[in-house]
């Protein structure tokens, strides 16, 4: 007669997770969280101006003198050109090359500002408006030194809100194209084609929101949303060849990068200018510092000032699809198996 020797069914239920990997797991989601805060807190507490470019125009005794209170009052904080006149000043202002202009060259105190391109310096500049209009002793002088803003937030969002928030739709667009189109379409060609064709739509759609219902953006509207577009299609792209060369954990590293460290760093809210040390001239090489400053000058300063952001996305933009075709290449060469067994790279051979 045979005996049945094999264990009972409670013998072969799993057993509790050790301690030691509880503990460390624990460990991992404090560093995690203490990362997330760091890197969205550390610009905002450390903000302040440094090397802001603006103009100074008059008489050099004037500007002199000028420059001299601002280094006391706050040092560092700006990075000072000289103009001759108001008309020089105010160029400067309105080709981005500075954010804004104290002019003293007709003999009255005036203030040139454009709170389209940084409504934080703006205040800043407003209060030092103030300061020139005190006498000797603190007592107010007369008349008042008038501020001019050549370049003005529009009326419906007059503090810039709206374009501060949309930084991280544009973030997570390209995220989310990169994620979806990895985890839903097979095929380069095909996900390349996705990505282009999702950041087209979104650039219509976030641009007509921004533009349209908030009314937080001027300017041409086809220009805006092809400046979102460029924004999300970078960021697809480049995600999307980063997982096509090294799987699962490309794409989470490309999304990590962007997210933690260019939404952060991308100066939207505020000016690179006033982003801690380095910091804000990183933010600007990753595509939300440069999308962000870019948009900025379609929908304020007719284009002036797109040059280097747009350099910025296009060199994004074509990192990504020289990842992507190449991934796609090894793919191909290795019988369409990806990292990590991935199915990222040929297309199908029955596709049409």
């Amino acid at each position: 007669m045979d005996t049945d020797t094999s264990s009972p069914t409670h013998d072969s239920a799993p057993t509790s997770t050790p301690w030691p990997q509880v503990v460390a797991t624990v460990a991992l989601l404090t560093v995690i969280i203490s990362v997330l805060l760091t890197a969205f807190a550390w610009p905002a507490v450390r903000s302040s101006a440094h090397d802001v470019p603006i103009v100074l125009a008059g008489p050099p005794t004037a500007t002199d003198r000028i420059a001299a209170a601002l280094q006391q009052r706050q040092p560092g904080a700006f990075d000072i050109t000289r103009a001759a006149d108001t008309a020089a000043a105010e160029t400067a202002v309105r080709n981005r090359e500075a954010y804004g202009a104290i002019d003293v060259s007709t003999g009255t105190p005036q203030v040139i500002i454009a709170s389209a391109g940084s409504p934080v310096i703006a205040q800043t500049l407003q209060s030092i408006a103030a300061g020139l209009a005190q006498a000797p002793g603190g007592a107010p002088a007369t008349p008042a030194v008038a501020v001019r803003d050549v370049a003005a937030l529009p009326a419906d969002d007059p503090r810039g809100a709206g374009l501060a928030a949309g930084s991280l739709p544009l973030v997570m667009g390209g995220i989310l194209a990169a994620v979806l189109l990895t985890g839903r379409v097979r095929g380069t060609t095909r996900r390349l084609t996705g990505a282009l064709a999702f950041a087209v739509s979104g650039g219509l759609a976030l641009a007509a929101i921004l533009q349209f219902w908030f009314g937080s953006i001027t300017g041409n509207y086809g220009a805006n949303a092809g400046v979102i577009a460029l924004s999300i299609a970078a960021t697809a792209l480049t995600l999307l060849g980063l997982q096509t060369l090294l799987g699962t954990a490309g794409l989470g590293l490309g999304a990590v990068v962007v997210m933690l460290i260019g939404n952060p760093l991308s100066g939207t809210g505020t000016a690179p200018e006033m982003l801690p040390g380095w910091s804000g001239q990183l933010g600007q090489l990753l595509p939300p510092g440069a999308a962000g400053t870019l948009l900025r000058s379609t929908a304020f300063f007719d284009g002036r000032g797109a040059t280097q952001p747009l350099i910025v996305l296009l060199s994004w933009l074509v990192l990504g699809a020289v990842l992507c075709v190449i991934g796609g290449v090894r793919a191909a060469r290795t019988g369409g198996t990806g990292p990590s067994g991935t199915t990222a790279g040929p297309e199908p051979a029955t596709a049409a």
